[in-house]
Protein backbone atom coordinates (compact mmCIF):
# COMPACT_ATOMS: atom_id res chain seq x y z
CA UNK A 1 0.00 0.00 0.00
CA UNK A 2 1.46 3.54 -0.61
CA UNK A 3 1.86 5.58 1.96
CA UNK A 4 0.90 9.23 2.19
CA UNK A 5 4.23 11.19 3.50
CA UNK A 6 3.54 14.46 6.12
CA UNK A 7 5.62 17.61 5.44
CA UNK A 8 7.82 16.50 8.26
CA UNK A 9 8.54 12.69 6.62
CA UNK A 10 12.37 12.35 7.27
CA UNK A 11 12.22 10.13 4.04
CA UNK A 12 10.57 12.92 2.22
CA UNK A 13 13.04 15.08 3.47
CA UNK A 14 15.73 13.02 2.42
CA UNK A 15 14.52 12.52 -0.74
CA UNK A 16 14.10 16.31 -1.44
CA UNK A 17 18.09 16.64 -0.29
CA UNK A 18 18.84 14.23 -2.89
CA UNK A 19 17.33 15.96 -5.35
CA UNK A 20 18.92 18.83 -4.60
CA UNK A 21 22.58 17.61 -4.22
CA UNK A 22 21.51 15.99 -8.27
CA UNK A 23 20.81 19.55 -9.22
CA UNK A 24 23.50 21.39 -7.26
CA UNK A 25 26.30 19.12 -8.19
CA UNK A 26 27.56 20.82 -11.08
CA UNK A 27 28.02 23.82 -9.40
CA UNK A 28 29.97 22.16 -6.43
CA UNK A 29 31.97 20.77 -9.39
CA UNK A 30 32.85 23.69 -10.83
CA UNK A 31 33.71 25.30 -7.42
CA UNK A 32 35.87 22.31 -6.76
CA UNK A 33 37.87 22.67 -10.04
CA UNK A 34 38.33 26.70 -10.01
CA UNK A 35 39.29 26.20 -6.31
CA UNK A 36 42.11 23.58 -7.46
CA UNK A 37 43.20 25.80 -10.65
CA UNK A 38 43.62 28.61 -8.69
CA UNK A 39 45.54 27.22 -5.90
CA UNK A 40 48.08 25.84 -9.10
CA UNK A 41 47.54 29.53 -10.72
CA UNK A 42 47.51 32.61 -8.84
CA UNK A 43 46.54 34.16 -11.97
CA UNK A 44 43.56 32.02 -12.34
CA UNK A 45 41.63 34.09 -10.31
CA UNK A 46 42.18 37.75 -11.50
CA UNK A 47 39.40 40.03 -12.41
CA UNK A 48 41.10 39.94 -16.05
CA UNK A 49 40.99 35.84 -16.79
CA UNK A 50 37.45 35.27 -15.00
CA UNK A 51 36.57 38.26 -17.73
CA UNK A 52 38.36 36.32 -20.22
CA UNK A 53 36.57 32.48 -19.45
CA UNK A 54 33.37 34.03 -19.18
CA UNK A 55 34.36 35.13 -22.84
CA UNK A 56 35.53 31.66 -24.33
CA UNK A 57 32.76 30.15 -22.27
CA UNK A 58 29.54 32.39 -23.98
CA UNK A 59 30.12 31.20 -27.07
CA UNK A 60 30.32 27.23 -26.21
CA UNK A 61 27.37 28.15 -23.73
CA UNK A 62 25.25 29.11 -26.33
CA UNK A 63 25.16 26.70 -28.48
CA UNK A 64 25.30 23.91 -25.46
CA UNK A 65 21.34 26.00 -24.76
CA UNK A 66 20.08 24.93 -28.07
CA UNK A 67 21.70 21.27 -28.00
CA UNK A 68 20.08 20.76 -24.01
CA UNK A 69 16.77 21.44 -25.59
CA UNK A 70 17.12 18.79 -28.08
CA UNK A 71 18.86 16.01 -25.41
CA UNK A 72 15.98 16.77 -22.72
CA UNK A 73 13.47 15.08 -26.05
CA UNK A 74 16.09 12.58 -26.30
CA UNK A 75 17.25 13.76 -29.32
CA UNK A 76 20.69 14.99 -30.37
CA UNK A 77 22.28 17.88 -33.30
CA UNK A 78 25.96 16.59 -34.15
CA UNK A 79 25.38 19.63 -37.02
CA UNK A 80 26.09 22.73 -34.64
CA UNK A 81 29.76 22.90 -35.34
CA UNK A 82 29.41 22.95 -39.00
CA UNK A 83 26.00 25.31 -39.08
CA UNK A 84 28.22 27.61 -36.73
CA UNK A 85 31.26 27.61 -39.42
CA UNK A 86 28.50 28.02 -41.86
CA UNK A 87 26.80 30.58 -40.93
CA UNK A 88 30.34 32.43 -40.23
CA UNK A 89 30.86 32.21 -43.62
CA UNK A 90 27.98 33.46 -44.99
CA UNK A 91 27.71 36.08 -42.87
CA UNK A 92 30.94 37.79 -43.46
CA UNK A 93 30.28 37.06 -47.28
CA UNK A 94 27.51 39.38 -47.39
CA UNK A 95 28.72 41.88 -46.01
CA UNK A 96 32.24 41.76 -47.55
CA UNK A 97 31.46 40.19 -51.09
CA UNK A 98 27.83 41.35 -51.55
CA UNK A 99 28.26 44.31 -49.83
CA UNK A 100 25.02 43.51 -47.59
CA UNK A 101 24.91 45.98 -44.49
CA UNK A 102 25.49 43.97 -41.26
CA UNK A 103 22.37 43.20 -39.72
CA UNK A 104 20.19 42.30 -43.00
CA UNK A 105 23.39 39.51 -43.12
CA UNK A 106 22.82 38.73 -39.68
CA UNK A 107 18.91 38.42 -39.79
CA UNK A 108 19.81 36.24 -43.01
CA UNK A 109 22.48 34.10 -41.26
CA UNK A 110 20.04 33.53 -38.54
CA UNK A 111 17.37 32.65 -40.89
CA UNK A 112 19.63 30.38 -42.39
CA UNK A 113 20.43 28.29 -39.15
CA UNK A 114 16.49 28.23 -38.36
CA UNK A 115 16.10 26.79 -41.52
CA UNK A 116 18.46 24.21 -41.56
CA UNK A 117 17.40 22.91 -37.99
CA UNK A 118 13.63 23.00 -39.50
CA UNK A 119 15.37 20.37 -42.32
CA UNK A 120 16.52 18.54 -39.76
CA UNK A 121 13.21 18.37 -37.34
CA UNK A 122 12.01 17.04 -40.90
CA UNK A 123 13.86 14.29 -41.28
CA UNK A 124 13.41 12.97 -37.94
CA UNK A 125 9.83 13.38 -37.71
CA UNK A 126 8.73 12.65 -40.71
CA UNK A 127 11.90 11.11 -42.10
CA UNK A 128 11.46 8.78 -39.28
CA UNK A 129 15.47 8.85 -39.56
CA UNK A 130 17.42 8.84 -36.03
CA UNK A 131 18.64 12.33 -34.60
CA UNK A 132 21.74 11.13 -34.53
CA UNK A 133 21.87 9.83 -38.27
CA UNK A 134 20.51 13.12 -39.60
CA UNK A 135 22.14 15.77 -37.71
CA UNK A 136 25.71 13.49 -38.41
CA UNK A 137 24.56 13.97 -42.03
CA UNK A 138 23.65 17.50 -41.75
CA UNK A 139 27.19 18.05 -40.17
CA UNK A 140 28.43 16.81 -43.15
CA UNK A 141 26.55 18.92 -45.44
CA UNK A 142 26.97 21.85 -43.80
CA UNK A 143 31.16 21.60 -43.67
CA UNK A 144 31.34 20.71 -47.51
CA UNK A 145 29.23 23.81 -48.35
CA UNK A 146 31.47 26.40 -45.99
CA UNK A 147 34.28 25.26 -47.56
CA UNK A 148 32.39 25.61 -51.32
CA UNK A 149 31.13 29.00 -50.28
CA UNK A 150 34.95 29.82 -48.54
CA UNK A 151 36.84 27.96 -51.23
CA UNK A 152 38.98 26.73 -47.88
CA UNK A 153 39.80 29.84 -47.34
CA UNK A 154 39.36 32.64 -44.18
CA UNK A 155 36.88 35.75 -45.48
CA UNK A 156 38.06 38.75 -43.66
CA UNK A 157 37.64 42.33 -43.53
CA UNK A 158 34.67 42.33 -41.58
CA UNK A 159 33.91 45.92 -40.54
CA UNK A 160 33.73 47.25 -37.25
CA UNK A 161 29.79 47.12 -37.06
CA UNK A 162 30.52 43.35 -37.54
CA UNK A 163 33.31 42.71 -34.85
CA UNK A 164 31.46 45.39 -32.30
CA UNK A 165 29.47 41.96 -31.00
CA UNK A 166 32.28 40.03 -29.93
CA UNK A 167 35.19 42.43 -29.44
CA UNK A 168 33.45 45.43 -27.82
CA UNK A 169 32.17 45.97 -24.10
CA UNK A 170 29.52 47.55 -21.87
CA UNK A 171 30.39 48.62 -18.39
CA UNK A 172 33.64 46.23 -18.62
CA UNK A 173 31.71 42.44 -19.80
CA UNK A 174 32.40 41.38 -22.95
CA UNK A 175 29.01 41.30 -25.90
CA UNK A 176 28.54 37.71 -26.32
CA UNK A 177 28.76 37.30 -22.25
CA UNK A 178 25.93 39.77 -22.18
CA UNK A 179 24.20 37.86 -24.98
CA UNK A 180 24.39 34.93 -23.36
CA UNK A 181 23.05 36.12 -20.29
CA UNK A 182 19.87 37.02 -21.97
CA UNK A 183 19.75 34.23 -24.24
CA UNK A 184 20.51 31.94 -21.21
CA UNK A 185 17.50 33.82 -19.39
CA UNK A 186 15.00 33.49 -22.01
CA UNK A 187 15.45 29.88 -22.64
CA UNK A 188 15.09 29.50 -18.79
CA UNK A 189 11.79 31.03 -19.15
CA UNK A 190 10.94 28.91 -22.33
CA UNK A 191 11.81 25.67 -20.57
CA UNK A 192 10.19 26.36 -17.33
CA UNK A 193 7.55 29.01 -17.85
CA UNK A 194 5.76 27.72 -21.13
CA UNK A 195 3.51 24.78 -22.33
CA UNK A 196 6.00 24.41 -24.97
CA UNK A 197 9.02 23.85 -22.28
CA UNK A 198 6.28 21.63 -20.28
CA UNK A 199 5.63 19.70 -23.96
CA UNK A 200 9.48 19.24 -24.47
CA UNK A 201 10.16 18.03 -21.60
CA UNK A 202 6.81 15.50 -21.67
CA UNK A 203 8.47 13.89 -25.06
CA UNK A 204 11.74 13.39 -23.53
CA UNK A 205 9.74 11.40 -20.39
CA UNK A 206 8.33 9.41 -23.41
CA UNK A 207 6.78 10.10 -26.96
CA UNK A 208 4.26 7.96 -26.85
CA UNK A 209 2.69 9.05 -23.65
CA UNK A 210 3.02 12.55 -25.15
CA UNK A 211 1.06 11.71 -28.50
CA UNK A 212 -1.96 10.39 -26.31
CA UNK A 213 -1.87 13.06 -23.97
CA UNK A 214 -2.90 15.51 -27.44
CA UNK A 215 0.70 16.95 -26.87
CA UNK A 216 1.68 18.50 -30.76
CA UNK A 217 4.89 16.25 -30.63
CA UNK A 218 5.92 17.19 -34.19
CA UNK A 219 5.80 20.66 -34.03
CA UNK A 220 7.58 20.58 -30.64
CA UNK A 221 10.66 18.53 -31.90
CA UNK A 222 10.44 20.47 -35.03
CA UNK A 223 10.47 23.52 -32.85
CA UNK A 224 13.79 22.60 -30.60
CA UNK A 225 16.10 21.59 -33.88
CA UNK A 226 14.80 24.78 -35.37
CA UNK A 227 16.35 26.75 -31.91
CA UNK A 228 19.41 24.89 -32.23
CA UNK A 229 20.25 25.67 -35.59
CA UNK A 230 19.29 29.39 -35.03
CA UNK A 231 21.57 29.21 -31.96
CA UNK A 232 24.41 27.53 -33.78
CA UNK A 233 24.04 30.03 -36.48
CA UNK A 234 23.92 33.12 -33.49
CA UNK A 235 27.34 31.03 -32.23
CA UNK A 236 28.90 31.40 -35.90
CA UNK A 237 28.26 34.99 -35.58
CA UNK A 238 29.88 35.81 -32.81
CA UNK A 239 32.63 33.51 -33.60
CA UNK A 240 33.71 35.23 -37.19
CA UNK A 241 33.49 38.46 -35.26
CA UNK A 242 35.47 37.66 -32.58
CA UNK A 243 38.24 36.27 -35.15
CA UNK A 244 37.58 39.26 -37.51
CA UNK A 245 37.15 37.01 -40.05
CA UNK A 246 35.31 33.67 -41.03
CA UNK A 247 37.63 30.32 -40.83
CA UNK A 248 36.37 27.32 -42.94
CA UNK A 249 37.28 25.06 -39.95
CA UNK A 250 35.53 26.88 -37.65
CA UNK A 251 33.68 25.28 -34.73
CA UNK A 252 34.89 21.61 -35.36
CA UNK A 253 34.76 19.39 -32.24
CA UNK A 254 31.80 22.36 -31.32
CA UNK A 255 29.26 19.51 -31.13
CA UNK A 256 31.07 17.35 -28.55
CA UNK A 257 31.97 20.37 -25.91
CA UNK A 258 28.04 21.22 -26.70
CA UNK A 259 26.96 17.92 -25.31
CA UNK A 260 29.71 17.58 -22.47
CA UNK A 261 28.60 20.76 -21.25
CA UNK A 262 24.45 19.41 -21.25
CA UNK A 263 25.46 16.49 -19.72
CA UNK A 264 27.49 17.84 -17.28
CA UNK A 265 24.77 19.92 -16.11
CA UNK A 266 22.19 17.18 -15.82
CA UNK A 267 20.43 16.65 -18.93
CA UNK A 268 19.76 13.14 -19.54
CA UNK A 269 20.64 11.44 -23.28
CA UNK A 270 18.11 9.15 -22.70
CA UNK A 271 15.28 12.63 -22.86
CA UNK A 272 13.19 13.94 -20.37
CA UNK A 273 15.57 16.10 -17.91
CA UNK A 274 17.81 18.84 -17.74
CA UNK A 275 18.05 22.69 -17.85
CA UNK A 276 19.26 25.86 -18.89
CA UNK A 277 21.38 27.08 -15.42
CA UNK A 278 22.83 23.54 -15.61
CA UNK A 279 24.13 23.58 -18.91
CA UNK A 280 25.82 27.23 -18.35
CA UNK A 281 27.87 25.75 -15.30
CA UNK A 282 28.83 23.03 -17.17
CA UNK A 283 30.20 25.22 -20.05
CA UNK A 284 31.70 27.05 -17.32
CA UNK A 285 33.59 23.93 -16.30
CA UNK A 286 34.95 23.15 -19.57
CA UNK A 287 35.70 26.93 -19.93
CA UNK A 288 37.36 27.42 -16.50
CA UNK A 289 39.07 23.71 -17.15
CA UNK A 290 40.50 24.62 -20.45
CA UNK A 291 41.81 28.18 -19.29
CA UNK A 292 43.64 26.93 -16.09
CA UNK A 293 45.31 24.18 -18.36
CA UNK A 294 46.22 26.87 -20.52
CA UNK A 295 47.90 28.86 -17.48
CA UNK A 296 49.86 25.64 -16.17
CA UNK A 297 51.21 24.96 -19.57
CA UNK A 298 49.41 21.61 -20.10
CA UNK A 299 50.28 20.52 -23.32
CA UNK A 300 47.02 20.40 -25.60
CA UNK A 301 47.10 16.52 -25.88
CA UNK A 302 47.34 16.00 -22.33
CA UNK A 303 44.34 18.59 -21.56
CA UNK A 304 42.67 16.14 -23.82
CA UNK A 305 43.20 13.52 -21.45
CA UNK A 306 42.42 15.70 -18.29
CA UNK A 307 38.75 16.96 -19.27
CA UNK A 308 38.19 13.44 -20.39
CA UNK A 309 38.71 11.92 -16.89
CA UNK A 310 36.89 15.22 -15.31
CA UNK A 311 33.92 14.51 -17.41
CA UNK A 312 33.60 10.91 -16.43
CA UNK A 313 34.22 11.58 -12.83
CA UNK A 314 31.39 14.37 -13.05
CA UNK A 315 28.98 11.95 -15.11
CA UNK A 316 29.39 8.96 -12.31
CA UNK A 317 28.22 11.31 -9.76
CA UNK A 318 25.49 12.45 -11.38
CA UNK A 319 24.48 8.57 -12.05
CA UNK A 320 25.42 8.09 -8.34
CA UNK A 321 22.86 10.64 -7.43
CA UNK A 322 20.21 9.83 -9.31
CA UNK A 323 20.35 5.95 -8.77
CA UNK A 324 20.15 7.25 -5.15
CA UNK A 325 16.86 9.07 -5.77
CA UNK A 326 15.12 6.12 -7.42
CA UNK A 327 16.00 3.83 -4.60
CA UNK A 328 14.99 6.55 -1.88
CA UNK A 329 11.94 6.81 -3.87
CA UNK A 330 11.10 3.41 -4.08
CA UNK A 331 11.74 3.22 -0.52
CA UNK A 332 8.85 5.89 0.05
CA UNK A 333 5.98 3.40 -1.55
Amino acid sequence: MRQTHLPGNGSSIAQRLSIGLRRGSVFVILLIIMALLSLQSGEFLTANNLLTIALQTSIIALVAIGMTFTIITGGIDLSVGSVAALAGAIAAGLTTRNHFGTYPAFLITLGMGAFIGLVNGALIVYGNIPPFVATLAMMAAARGLTLVYTQGRPISGLDSSFTFWASDTVIGISMPVIILAVIGLVAYLVLSQTSFGLYVYAIGGGEETARLASIPTRRVKIGVYIISGLLAALTGILLAARLWSAQPNTGVGMELDAIAASVLGGSSLAGGSGGIGGTIAGAFIIGALSNGLNLLEVPSYNQQVVKGLVFIVAVLLDYFLKRRARLQSGAGD
